[in-house]
C-alpha cells in the first residue's frame, strides 16, 4: 500500500505497520491517521496475514498529534463544522484496530504520548523497550483524551489510576507501565522487534479460527454477564470443534508432533 509516513511490510504471516515520521517522533498528521486505518484494514482482510504488529520509526513510538501544526492551524482556520468535530477519522482507525479479527501487538520503542499512548492501548498486547515512556499528556495542552484513552486506560489500570494519569498528564517510565499492566514485557531496545516478532510468530503458528473466536470472546465478555459469556463460549467451541484445525490439533497431540494449522 502507498501512504505518506506509514510503512507496511509483511514477514511470513506477520504484517508490520510502522509510523514513519521519525523527525517528529512520529507525530500524527491527518494522512497518517487515514494511513493507519487503511493499513490495519488491509492486514485484517489479507488471508496470508495472521498477526499485526504496530511500531514507530526512530526514537519514538508516537508523540501524539502534531502540536506545532495544531498551533499554526489555530491561527488561520475557521471553526470546524459540527460533523467534523464529532466524527473524526481517528475513530475509524481505533475501531479498525479493536475490531481486527487478528492479534494486534504494539512494539513500543520510545515515547508514546497522548494519542500515541492510546494507539498502543488500542492494540491487544504491548511489548516495550526499557526506554519507552507513556503519558496521557492531553491535559498539559488543555485538551481532552482521544483515540479511546478514556475507554482503554481504566480497563487496564483501574479507574482511580486512570484518573490520576489523565488529569496529571504526567509521563511514566517503562517499569511503571509494566507494574500497572499497561505492557506485558520489557526488552532492551535492540531486542524489541525480535521479541515482538517471536511472539507474533507463535500466534501466527496457532489455529487462526480458534484465536479469532477467542479474541472476540475476550472483548465481548467485558460487557457480558457470565451466562452470556458461557453461551458464547459454547457457540465458539462448536464452530472450532468442527474445523479441520481442531482435527489436526487432536491428531498432532496423539501422534506426538507439532500441529500444522491452515485456518480451515
Amino acid at each position: 500500500m502507498q501512504s505518506e509516513h506509514i510503512e507496511y511490510e509483511q514477514q511470513d504471516k506477520v504484517a508490520i505497520i510502522t509510523l514513519n515520521r521519525p523527525e517528529t517522533l512520529n507525530a500524527l498528521t491527518p494522512s497518517m491517521r487515514e494511513g493507519l486505518h487503511d493499513a490495519v484494514t488491509l492486514a485484517d482482510n489479507d488471508d496470508t496475514v495472521r498477526v499485526i504488529v504496530i511500531t514507530g520509526a526512530g526514537r519514538g513510538f508516537c508523540s501524539g498529534g502534531d502540536v506545532k501544526a495544531m498551533n499554526a492551524a489555530n491561527k488561520t482556520k475557521s471553526a470546524s463544522p459540527l460533523e467534523e468535530k464529532i466524527a473524526p477519522v481517528r475513530d475509524r482507525a481505533v475501531l479498525a484496530m479493536r475490531n481486527a479479527t487478528k492479534p494486534v501487538i504494539a512494539a513500543v520503542n520510545g515515547a508514546a504520548a497522548g494519542a500515541g499512548m492510546n494507539i498502543a492501548l488500542a492494540c491487544d498486547i504491548r511489548i516495550a523497550s526499557i526506554k519507552a515512556r507513556f503519558g496521557q499528556t492531553f491535559s498539559r495542552r488543555g485538551l481532552h483524551p482521544d483515540w479511546g484513552g478514556t475507554y482503554f486506560l481504566p480497563r487496564l489500570v483501574g479507574m482511580a489510576k486512570a484518573c490520576e494519569l489523565i488529569w496529571s498528564g504526567k509521563m511514566i517510565d517503562a517499569e511503571e507501565a509494566l507494574s500497572l499492566g499497561i505492557v506485558s514485557q520489557l526488552t532492551n531496545p535492540e531486542d524489541l522487534m525480535t521479541a515482538t516478532l517471536d511472539m507474533a510468530a507463535a500466534f501466527a503458528a496457532g489455529p487462526p479460527i480458534a484465536i479469532r473466536m477467542a479474541k472476540r470472546a475476550l472483548y465481548k465478555s467485558m460487557d457480558s454477564s457470565l451466562r452470556e459469556a458461557l453461551e458464547y463460549e459454547t457457540y465458539a467451541q462448536n464452530i472450532c470443534s468442527s474445523s479441520q484445525d481442531a482435527k489436526e490439533g487432536i491428531a498432532a497431540f496423539v501422534e506426538k508432533r507439532e500441529p500444522e494449522f491452515t485456518g480451515n
